[in-house]
């Protein structure tokens, strides 16, 4: 009897199924950018803030270009130093602010942040009603304009997300018409699903327990932006929460997933 539960044990053993990691889209919603018109708006948690991670680029973006700190697609090209963020390999070259933002450099928004400065970065926030404005950084750290946005005090919702997109379309933020313009440019998708003329940006970032630490595996994915099809603009914002890490970066899934959605041949938006 005890060789044939030993057994059942084994086969138990060998035979499960291993359990699949999963991705929960937390939100996905998306409003016509002249009307504000909601036309998606599905999931649980579309008004909890967590961190942009790097969909802050955007807002990035359009107060460097505004402020003169990026003056154009191809300028300034930064150096590559010895001690800067260097996760991914593509990283450790000069970068220009296109393909900052084609690659997510988090280093060269972090010179771009510096450049601008705490008190003209709050008046930015402030004025763009960005999230909870908040770039104070963790407490005693004092890293708040090189790292509130990766997993630290800045925190917007989805909802707000995709409220800033709409003032960006509708070019109510107060900045340049060459910021929109080169913002415009470099976070360009091209022609995406049934003729969609796609401008975004992805993002990844960690939720932090309550005892302040990084949660592993648990990772956000953002995509947030706008799209044109003739005289059409939405705006929309999805995100996703990964049950353990995966060897696709969640907010790449979170745009692919999306283009899929919304942008498909009789799809939501028709």
């Amino acid at each position: 009897m005890k060789r044939l539960l030993a057994l059942c044990a084994i086969s138990a053993c060998c035979f499960a199924q291993p359990v699949r990691a999963e991705t929960q889209t937390l939100c996905l919603t998306a409003l016509d950018a002249a009307s504000g018109r909601t036309l998606v708006d599905i999931g649980p948690a579309c008004d909890a803030q967590v961190t942009p991670a790097s969909t802050f680029k955007l807002a990035i973006s359009l107060m460097g270009f505004d402020a003169g700190v990026l003056k154009s697609p191809d300028e300034p090209k930064l150096p590559f130093k010895k001690g800067y963020v260097d996760w991914r390999p593509e990283w450790r070259q000069a970068t220009t602010p296109a393909t900052w933002m084609r690659d997510s450099v988090v280093w060269y928004s972090q010179r771009v942040m510096e450049k601008l400065g705490r008190e003209r970065a709050l008046g930015y926030l402030c004025s763009f009603r960005y999230g909870n404005e908040d770039i104070s950084g963790l407490p005693g750290e004092g890293n708040g304009l090189t790292h509130a946005w990766l997993s630290n005090s800045l925190q917007i919702s989805p909802h707000e997300q995709a409220e800033f997109i709409g003032r960006i379309v509708r070019r109510e933020l107060g900045v340049s018409a060459h910021a929109y313009d080169m913002t415009a440019a470099i976070a360009s998708y091209g022609v995406e699903g049934d003729g969609w003329d796609v401008h975004g940006k992805t993002g990844a970032g960690l939720p932090r327990g309550e005892d302040g630490k990084l949660v592993r595996g648990r990772a956000y994915g953002w995509f947030v932006g706008w799209a044109t099809k003739g005289d059409r603009t939405v705006v929309f914002a999805k995100l996703v929460q990964d049950s353990e890490k995966q060897s696709v970066p969640p907010g790449f899934r979170a745009r692919d997933t999306l283009f899929a959605e919304l942008f498909a041949k009789g799809g939501p938006l028709e």
